[in-house]
């Protein structure tokens, strides 16, 4: 069962409509109790590091999450900013972060480029996989996903990469590391490539 974390942060109803859709067994939840029952995680989040993660320590359901996934191995995907609460750390902010997987936030860098592209960087663009990339099976990486974002997961480990994207330069946009996933792009937002991904996902329940 697919606990979806409501901690006051993320586009919540777009991602339950694609599970009611696709009938994958799922529940909505900021109870720690509750969400020590599900079988594996989905971490929205949209706006600021610090905010986000403040909101989510509030929520009482740190503890809980941290034992389900780095001590019982349970699966967790990090969506958006959900993946950057991930990282050690934001440049964004000050707070830490949850520190499942190494590295840390950092904000796209054009000011080297000889034509910098605007920032946050938004809208659809195609993906290089690297890797593992166990979420990306079936996907059209050409065709891509939609993007909202001026900060990026920047691993410590290549290895952790699962995808990139191009935006002036390559910036790592999907990560993964054993039961640990995280997309910066919005699956709930990029169609057919969205719902396969997060499909993908549900599978591996």
């Amino acid at each position: 069962m697919l606990g979806i974390i409501d901690y006051g942060s993320g586009n919540i109803a777009a991602l339950t409509n694609i599970f009611k859709q696709r009938k994958v067994p799922h529940f909505v939840s900021g109870v720690p109790r509750e969400l020590a029952a599900a079988t594996c995680y989905l971490l929205p989040g949209v706006g600021a590091f610090d905010p986000s993660m403040e909101t989510l320590m509030r929520s009482g359901v740190v503890d809980v999450l941290t034992e389900a996934v780095k001590g019982e191995g349970k699966r967790v995907l990090g969506i958006c900013v959900g993946m950057q609460l991930l990282a050690e750390g934001s440049d964004e902010g000050q707070m830490p972060g949850l520190g499942w997987i190494k590295g840390r936030v950092r904000k796209i860098d054009t000011s080297g480029l000889e034509r910098p592209p605007l920032l946050p960087h938004m809208g659809w663009n195609s993906v290089r996989l690297a890797n593992k990339a166990t979420l990306f099976d079936g996907i059209d990486a050409n065709r891509g996903f939609y993007f909202l974002h001026s900060y990026f997961f920047d691993a410590a480990s290549r290895e952790d990469v699962s995808a990139y994207v191009t935006y002036g330069y390559d910036i790592p946009c999907a990560i993964e590391n054993a039961n640990v996933f995280g997309a910066q792009f919005h699956p709930e937002k990029s169609h057919a490539n969205g719902m396969r991904f997060l499909l993908n996902y549900a599978g591996l329940v």
